[in-house]
């Protein structure tokens, strides 16, 4: 056996202590990353009492759902919130999805002859916009979405920003001789585009429908702005009103014994934190999915021709 192949093997067996030490290095970061959300879980399903006596711990000395119950009794409408959250966050997303698509895959051809304005049209509502008020304008008496489900969709549709994050990912990820190669077998722009762009910017996509499902998951300032509905009120929106409802109680519960009342039986921190959990714990199944598409993106131009 050649001294080269003793030293490869040697080089191949030397990292296996310090990959040991990187994974514990990352798994305490991961764990570190997770704490915050499990201990918030924790404090949920603590009880009021034992909160305010004796503050914030692992494990309480008694559990309760008292803030859960609360929640779902203060707000009678919390499942048809959830209902409309995920409607508007599948469809939001999907609507967005194709927006930002085509988008960006015309203005990352070279070929397209209006690439230069449309990429600055683009770009240009990332440095200045309408405003608040001409923006509820178009959408109220222009477009006439007031109390529509399409108001929390549409205004959340397109981003600059996620335009020019995938134009780019187009550029350097989809070699210019695939397109010729389609175009030379006879398929048009638009079949190009779907039988061999898509297959290649998976990676982007993911990407770009978690960061429009983010966005639509957590918007409550559309439903301020555009809803009136009380069955198109979505799930942050509806947390709002309670906590608003909680404090409104709290800052009157001495001008009235009712209040006071209400104000004793309140899971007051407890509540908050349910919140907390009802609003994030959903949206983080949403990782897992695009997780398989973001390792496939690591690998994105790590092999040159």
């Amino acid at each position: 056996m050649s001294e080269k192949v003793v030293k490869a093997r040697d080089f191949h067996r030397l990292p296996t202590g310090w990959n040991i030490v990187f994974n514990c290095i990352a798994g305490i970061f991961a764990f570190l990353c997770i704490f915050p959300f499990l201990f918030v879980v924790l404090i949920s399903f603590t009880d009021e009492g034992v909160l305010a006596r004796d503050g914030y711990r692992l494990f309480p000395a008694k559990w309760s759902l008292g803030a859960y119950r609360y929640v779902f009794e203060s707000g009678d409408t919390l499942l048809r919130s959830y209902g409309v959250t995920i409607f508007v966050t599948v469809i939001g997303t999907i609507v967005s999805l194709l927006f930002i698509a085509f988008y960006a895959y015309a203005i990352s051809r070279k070929s397209f002859k209006y690439r230069n304005f449309f990429s600055f049209f683009a770009f240009f509502t990332m440095l200045f916009n309408g405003g608040l008020v001409p923006t509820y304008i178009v959408v109220t008496q222009m477009l006439g979405l007031k109390d529509s489900i399409w108001a929390l969709i549409l205004p959340l549709a397109v981003n600059a920003f996620y335009i020019m994050i995938l134009r780019t990912f187009y550029s350097t990820s989809v070699p210019d001789a695939i397109i010729e190669s389609g175009k030379i077998d006879g398929a048009g722009e638009f079949r190009v585009f779907l039988t061999l762009v898509l297959p290649l910017s998976l990676p982007g996509l993911a990407t770009i429908a978690l960061f429009s499902t983010l966005g639509y998951w957590n918007d409550w300032f559309n439903a301020l702005l555009y809803i009136d509905k009380p069955d198109l009120v979505p799930l942050q929106s509806m947390l709002m009103r309670i906590e608003t409802s909680m404090q409104f109680i709290l800052q009157n519960s001495q001008n009235s014994s009712l209040s006071l009342e209400a104000m004793q039986s309140m899971p007051q921190d407890t509540s908050r934190m349910a919140m907390v959990v009802l609003a994030t714990g959903p949206i983080i199944f949403a990782y897992p999915f695009f997780q398989r598409y973001f390792i496939q993106g690591l690998t994105v131009g790590a092999v040159k021709e």
